[in-house]
């Protein structure tokens, strides 16, 4: 018996591992994708992003609700669903004229439907691995793992999305990147199956009140923090990456630095690469090394990595591998050489840094929260839409104060984190009020 129960744990671990790799696949197409609508309207770049995560406002309680009501498996079942349909809208964009305005609008509404996906796994995935892994740091360990895959994807989404896209031009539509999203359309088709024909122990969720679930999940103090930080996490997550893009692709011609999206896509992949060997590291020292402490370090080390960004004159820069008449080779890129500011090399630097606070926030917030657990899951994923909102703000600075000046919003909820670090997340036995 006992080692049948194991058996289905093994299981039910690889099944969220994969769910976990899904949510970076769909998420990562929006900075590439964007820079072909900011072609097209100045002001749309982080739209699509915008659309991405504001579905996590919507949907992050309703579904802590789903898990509670049908569990965790159907849950993810109804997220691979609305996935498969969000990709089919966005690829009936690319089918469509590029210089439309509805066109735009097809395309945002799929990727709002893709929001609704990644944030229902977001909501599936992080608890029951938390849970699986008994808590604590093995729960934290277990995040971390997931989190690597995750990166993994993370990092060939965007090489993919800029090697199809190349340089942008008048011409540049979403025709270009057709493709890529036959290929999510085929991946989604095939999760849902696996997860299907998977047969998964869940683990027991409480049938409870949501309204005082929510009120009883509420009154702890390290939890409200945490969901503070966790809005402003992911939007330095994707703000740190998705604003260098649209940074290095700007044409010359305009004052820009490469004006490639195919080498300003290569970039932020090594970024999303930096925040697998994070996680996958994190993966082996988080059952020794508290959430707490990785949490600190990591957060100091990255606001130093973007203060040594800002302030480097952008006249010192590093050259890139190969040139436009004879690129390198990287399988089935090509990586055509140039020059970048050296103040790219610290903002990709954080990758490392940026791996771990998710799992490390996630644990320290959710500890000791007990029955409110699936409630609080909930809370987080709404406040996820701060990975939409913050990286929109810091675009819009970015056209009056500039790309890199925009870097001091990252800074600012760099200190919240480290705040959280130091005091936020202590729990305690009283509640907030």
């Amino acid at each position: 018996m006992t080692q049948s129960k194991n058996n289905g744990t093994t299981i039910a671990i690889v099944a969220m591992m994969f769910l976990f790799a899904m949510i970076s696949f769909v998420t990562n197409m929006a900075a590439p994708f964007g820079t072909i609508w900011k072609n097209q309207y100045e002001w749309a770049g982080m739209m699509g992003n915008m659309m991405n995560f504001a579905a996590y406002l919507f949907m992050g309680i309703p579904a802590g609700m789903m898990i509670t009501k049908i569990g965790y498996k159907k849950t993810a079942l109804v997220a691979l669903a609305l996935g498969f349909i969000g990709i089919c809208v966005q690829y009936l964009s690319s089918t469509m004229s590029v210089d439309a305005i509805s066109t735009y609008v097809v395309y945002l509404l799929g990727a709002f439907i893709c929001g609704f996906c990644v944030c229902i796994l977001n909501t599936v995935v992080n608890p029951m691995l938390n849970l699986l892994g008994g808590g604590g740091n093995r729960g934290n360990q277990l995040i971390q793992t997931g989190g690597s895959l995750n990166s993994l994807t993370a990092t060939l989404t965007p090489l993919l999305a800029g090697s199809m896209i190349g340089t942008i031009t008048k011409q540049t539509s979403m025709t270009d990147v057709a493709p890529l999203l036959l290929i999510a359309m085929g991946v989604f088709a095939f999760s849902f199956l696996i997860i299907l024909l998977t047969t998964i122990v869940e683990p027991e969720t409480e049938k409870s009140d949501v309204v005082s679930s929510i009120k009883g999940a509420l009154g702890y103090r390290h939890l409200v923090l945490g969901i503070i930080a966790i809005f402003f996490y992911v939007g330095i997550e994707v703000g740190i990456p998705g604003q260098m893009i649209f940074y290095l692709s700007q044409p010359v011609a305009d004052g820009g630095v490469l004006g490639s999206v195919a080498i300003a896509g290569t970039i932020a992949a090594i970024y999303w690469l930096l925040m697998l060997v994070g996680r996958f590291t994190s993966s082996f020292i988080s059952g020794k090394v508290s959430s707490r402490t990785q949490l600190l370090v990591v957060t100091i080390v990255a606001l130093a990595l973007v203060l040594v960004a800002i302030v480097m004159p952008e006249s010192a820069k590093i050259a890139l591998p190969g040139s436009e008449a004879d690129p390198v080779d990287l399988a089935i890129f090509k990586f055509a050489g140039g020059e970048i500011p050296t103040k790219c090399v610290f903002l990709v630097l954080c990758g490392l840094c940026t791996s771990i606070m998710w799992g490390g926030i996630f644990n320290l917030a959710t500890e000791g929260l007990g029955k409110y657990t699936a409630a609080a899951s909930g809370l987080f994923m709404t406040m996820v839409v701060g990975g939409g909102i913050m990286p929109l703000i810091q675009n819009l600075m970015a056209g009056t104060v500039g790309d890199i000046n925009s870097y001091w919003l990252i800074v600012a909820m760099l200190a919240f984190l480290l705040f959280y670090a130091l005091v936020g997340c202590k729990p305690s036995n009283s509640k907030a009020a």
